[in-house]
């Protein structure tokens, strides 16, 4: 293990995992095996056979491709939302869904801290900036939802701004899907245990300790805070129109597949495979109803 003072925050992750987790938590991550599911919430208890996965993520990528050439043919314009828990998993699931198509037609967004600028415009319209053109897929690294639970979490708006968004957030999304966009919410769910297994993770390898911030530092101690935040927020904005697809990722090969299905699954497309692009499995994936059942 690396010296404290060569970690990322000064081993604040290691310093929390040992000194401030829950008993529950340290525990379930000592005594996990690097391939168990340490989250007792989980319906599985290892992950996903590598062989099963890739075969099985290889089938669905050809898929991906015949989507955006669809895509691309019809005029199309599809927008995916990623969000959930810091090291959900977000990243590495947008990396296998986009890493075989065209970056020309298949783009991810990952928006920065907003300028000075940006944070005297109204809220939605940095986002609005990067919607797709026809024939386009635009994936969202994050995405609006930052008002509903980050920027509520860390006291980044105030309660007045918050309330706004909730007030245009449906009309706003109405107003996408009745131009014709094809809006898809993921939300990526992660145990507390795996969380934090993973944070700990990114902070022993070299490779991997930019992925940390001092969101995710300050972060650990507000778990319950994030909860309540989630919790009003899928309150607010599962729609109907744009309705959310909760995916559990403590096993990340299932949630890897149960993401792209959730977008293959909901769209017509030429050269389409029923049995391929299938429903996601719902063990681990579903509506908002989901999540409750694993936290309240």
């Amino acid at each position: 293990m690396a010296d404290q003072t060569t970690l990322p925050f000064d081993g604040a992750i290691s310093r929390f995992y040992k000194e401030e987790a829950p008993a529950d938590v340290r525990a379930a991550i000592a005594e996990g095996e690097k391939k168990e599911v340490i989250d007792p919430g989980y319906p599985y208890d290892s992950w996903m056979d590598k062989d099963d996965y890739e075969d099985t993520l290889e089938a669905l990528q050809l898929q991906l491709v015949r989507l955006l050439a669809d895509v691309k043919s019809t005029g199309k314009r599809v927008v995916v939302l990623f969000e959930g828990r810091d090291a959900a998993g977000k990243g590495g699931t947008i990396k296998r869904m986009r890493e075989n198509l065209n970056p020309r037609d298949a783009r991810v967004v990952a928006l920065p801290k907003p300028s000075d600028r940006e944070t005297g415009e109204w809220y939605f319209q940095r986002y609005v900036d990067e919607l797709p053109t026809k024939g386009e897929i635009v994936l969202f690294d994050r995405s609006w939802y930052n008002r509903g639970v980050v920027e509520k979490v860390f006291g980044f708006c105030t309660d007045d701004q918050r309330a706004a968004f909730f007030r245009q957030l449906p009309d706003f999304e109405r107003m996408l899907v009745d131009d014709g966009i094809h809006l898809i919410k993921i939300w990526l769910n992660v145990g507390r245990a795996e969380q934090l297994r993973r944070f700990l993770s990114r902070e022993q390898d070299p490779l991997k300790q930019w992925k940390l911030s001092s969101i995710d530092v300050k972060g650990l101690a507000l778990w319950d805070d994030y909860t309540a935040a989630i919790r009003e927020t899928f309150d607010k904005s599962h729609f109907d129109h744009a309705p959310w697809t909760v995916i559990q990722s403590d096993d990340k090969r299932r949630a890897r597949i149960a993401a792209i299905q959730a977008v293959l699954s909901g769209l017509d497309y030429a050269g389409k495979d029923e049995n391929v692009a299938a429903t996601p499995d719902p063990a681990i994936a579903g509506d908002p109803t989901l999540w409750r059942e694993r936290h309240e």
